[in-house]
């Protein structure tokens, strides 16, 4: 299994500097991660330090909260497919869903789903702030927006993935929406965990550890 190829290498903290990126991407053409994953100013300069490699380009819209107008949701994933993004992350209201305005969460993913068209659009539910009905409901929500990947957590709130919640979550997706798990998956052996039960894609900092424990685990086997 390359664990490599399902890793979105990410870093997302407001204190990361320029130097922070450029080490980022370099860890991530050392190691052949499936992407980058970075806050939307950066999406520039990854651009132009990823040039002429295969790995993609993620970043966040209405990060971490998800409780920005719809309009700026929209408009931020734009400008970031313009400046060289591949995929958009963006967050749920959360407080749309706990106010059970289906509706409006809806429109609000719909909305950022047709401005992007054919660019991967993963939607982040926010695991730790909801209920097993919370997390059904949200994730049928997000089939009907046409989303192509459901996540986890932002790994801003109170934990992140859980492997009971990616169970709820794949049994309500099946296979017609993907998942991608975040909060965490520090190891080779939490990261096989996820694997195992269907997660199709790994959002982690710590993607080095990740693979650089899989070398060891086949050097003592």
């Amino acid at each position: 299994m390359e664990l490599n190829k399902y890793i979105d290498h990410t870093l997302l903290k407001s204190t990361a500097t320029e130097r922070d990126i450029i080490d980022l991407c370099n860890d991530a053409k050392k190691h052949r991660f499936y992407s980058v994953c970075v806050n939307s100013s950066y999406v520039p300069l990854v651009k132009q330090l990823l040039k002429g490699t295969s790995i993609k380009i993620c970043t966040v819209v209405g990060f971490p909260l998800g409780a920005s107008a719809t309009e700026a949701k929209v408009f931020e994933a734009k400008q970031a497919i313009e400046a060289g993004a591949h995929e958009i992350d963006m967050v749920i209201n959360i407080g749309f869903l706990k106010s059970k305005n289906y509706v409006e969460v809806f429109k609000d993913i719909s909305d950022v789903k047709l401005a992007i068209g054919r660019t991967p659009l993963k939607v982040t539910i926010e695991i730790s702030e909801l209920s097993k009905n919370d997390i059904v409901k949200a994730c049928e929500i997000c089939l009907d927006a046409k989303a192509n990947f459901v996540k986890t957590s932002t790994g801003f709130s109170k934990s992140g993935a859980t492997l009971t919640a990616v169970k709820i979550m794949k049994k309500t997706l099946k296979n017609h929406a993907k998942i991608k798990a975040l909060g965490g998956i520090d190891d080779y052996e939490t990261a096989k965990k996820y694997i195992d039960i269907g997660v199709e894609r790994l959002g982690t900092f710590s993607g080095i550890e990740i693979v650089s424990n899989k070398i060891i685990n086949q050097n003592m086997n």
